[in-house]
């Protein structure tokens, strides 16, 4: 799996998920003014240019059997690369601690937007403030399983 250009603490969470599911898990976000323990996930996208499969680090919150992540990008004027890739190709991968399954990833709207933006911003409360520095909604994704959830 190629990885573009990753920051080193990003890189090492990745490696390390990649050897422990419950390992990497729960991310230690206090350094970003987030929780001890910040639940992520691993997403894997096809690369909308290369085809390849590109897998990144995510916080997440769970809504019912659903995973939402939020495209930030720590406030950046563009959206990330990964979510660029969603929404050319909406079926990914997740790895949630040990558990690996496909999902088809879309962007919400509305009323559900909201609610699930404001429970995201409890999980990573850094997220309004990634809401100042940009002019770009930023998107609050939700990844449906297509198989059901286990556990």
């Amino acid at each position: 799996m190629e990885q573009h250009d990753l920051p080193d603490w990003i890189g090492k969470h990745l490696g390390e998920y990649q050897q422990s599911g419950e390992k990497g898990h729960y991310w230690d976000a206090t350094f970003a003014g987030g929780h001890a323990k910040t639940p992520t996930l691993l997403l894997t996208t096809t690369g909308r240019k290369s085809g390849k499969q590109i897998t990144m680090p995510l916080i997440y919150g769970a809504d019912g059997n659903s995973y939402v992540i939020v495209a930030s990008k720590g406030g950046a004027p563009e959206h990330p690369a990964w979510y660029l890739n969603l929404q050319a190709n909406a079926e990914v991968g997740l790895q949630v601690a040990d558990k690996k399954l496909r999902a088809v990833a879309r962007t919400s709207t509305g009323a559900e937007r909201q609610r699930l933006w404001d429970m995201m911003s409890a999980v990573y409360p850094p997220y309004p403030e990634y809401q100042t520095r940009t002019e770009r909604e930023i998107p609050v994704v939700v990844l449906e399983p297509l198989t059901p959830s286990a556990g």
